[in-house]
C-alpha cells in the first residue's frame, strides 16, 4: 500500500466544493492520476482520523490548452483526476483558515 499523502494531492477549494460540503458531506480532492477508488476511500481513512468515506466518484479533466501571444506557441495545463468522496460518518475540516 502506498502513502496516504502519495494518493491524496491536496483538497480543490472552490465555491461549489465548499457548497457541496455542507450540504451532502462531500468533499472534493485532487488524487493521483493512478490511484483506484479503494485506495481513495483508504487514503482519505487514514488522512483524516474518525471519519467513514460512503463512496468515491471520480472525474480525469483534461488540461486546456494556453495561447502565447509573444512566442506564437501552445502549451496545455496539466490533466489531472478529481475525487468526490462522500463522507457517512465524521466531518473534515479543511477549509479553516
Amino acid at each position: 500500500m502506498r502513502d496516504p499523502h502519495d494518493v491524496i494531492i491536496n483538497p480543490v477549494v472552490s465555491e461549489k466544493s465548499y457548497i457541496s460540503a455542507e450540504d451532502n458531506n462531500a468533499y472534493t480532492f485532487i488524487v493521483a492520476p493512478d490511484a483506484s477508488k479503494p485506495e481513495i476511500s483508504d487514503a482519505i481513512e487514514a488522512i483524516f482520523a474518525g471519519v467513514k468515506v460512503a463512496k468515491v466518484n471520480t472525474l480525469n479533466r483534461k488540461g486546456k490548452l494556453v495561447r502565447n501571444r509573444r512566442a506564437n506557441t501552445v502549451s496545455s495545463r496539466p490533466t489531472t483526476k478529481r475525487a468526490i468522496v462522500t463522507l457517512s460518518e465524521g466531518e473534515i475540516d479543511i477549509y479553516a483558515s
